[in-house]
């Protein structure tokens, strides 16, 4: 007898919404607080030198890769720091700075379709966030329909690891036949949950033809509206 799906876990940015849309606008307000609260970093955070920071964190913490909010937060101290702060005026600035950027992250634009789909496989299925990412389903308006999120941060890796996909499976004490990942990364997303079992499902906003030599989708839509009978489709089959 075929598991029943009871289980759709999903990706969050360039699936539910246009992250580098987002990104953009989350940086402008958080350099226009540099500009007003901590001028001197400003000119070092728009220069050549973040560059060179950005990789001296990644060298020094290579274990915290998959955990953006740290690895940022890390930059901006040492932003701070060249800008002439002491080390708890870096910390201070550094996590002020953060938050105004966490904040402009948080305030999302979902693609058409999105909370509609949500609310409804909510009445029917558990509905979790599985993200590289490090939005937040509370702040950005979605703990009304997931139940949880899990993060690259949170598990200590990143997708298409099969720890990302394990961990929830485990954790909520269910088969990986019982659950569908959805997701726009055929790599990340797609094969990562075909590599532990699970359904997929392949949001490809773009038009992107699938080759061959890519990672297939148990199903694939090209609107998130069509997401429904998607998973309709998997749970009968």
């Amino acid at each position: 007898m075929k598991p029943k799906i009871r289980l759709i876990s999903f990706d969050l940015d360039n699936t539910l919404w246009d992250v580098d849309k987002i990104i953009l606008r989350a940086e402008q307000d958080m350099r226009a607080w540099m500009a007003d609260n901590a001028p001197e970093s400003l000119a070092l955070y728009q220069s050549e030198q973040i560059s060179e920071l950005r990789k001296r964190v990644v060298r020094e913490h290579p274990e915290m890769v998959h955990d953006l909010t740290f690895m940022r937060l890390r930059v901006l101290e040492g932003v701070m720091a060249r800008a002439g702060y002491n080390d708890a005026e870096s910390r201070t600035l550094a996590q002020r700075a953060f938050d105004v950027f966490f904040e402009g992250r948080n305030r999302v634009e979902f693609f058409p379709g999105a909370l509609e789909t949500l609310r409804y496989l909510s009445e029917e299925f558990q509905l979790i966030a599985l993200t590289n990412g490090n939005a937040d389903i509370h702040r950005a308006g979605l703990s009304d329909y997931l139940s949880h999120a899990f993060s690259s941060a949170d598990v200590g890796q990143s997708k298409p690891h099969r720890d990302m996909f394990e961990t929830p499976l485990r954790r909520l004490k269910l088969n990986a036949p019982e659950a569908i990942h959805i997701g726009d990364n055929l790599v990340d997303d797609i094969a990562g949950a075909n590599a532990v079992g699970m359904h997929s499902i392949w949001v490809n906003l773009s038009d992107r033809p699938l080759q061959s030599s890519d990672a297939q989708p148990s199903r694939e839509v090209r609107s998130l509206e069509e997401i429904v009978g998607a998973v309709a489709e998997i749970a009968q089959n």
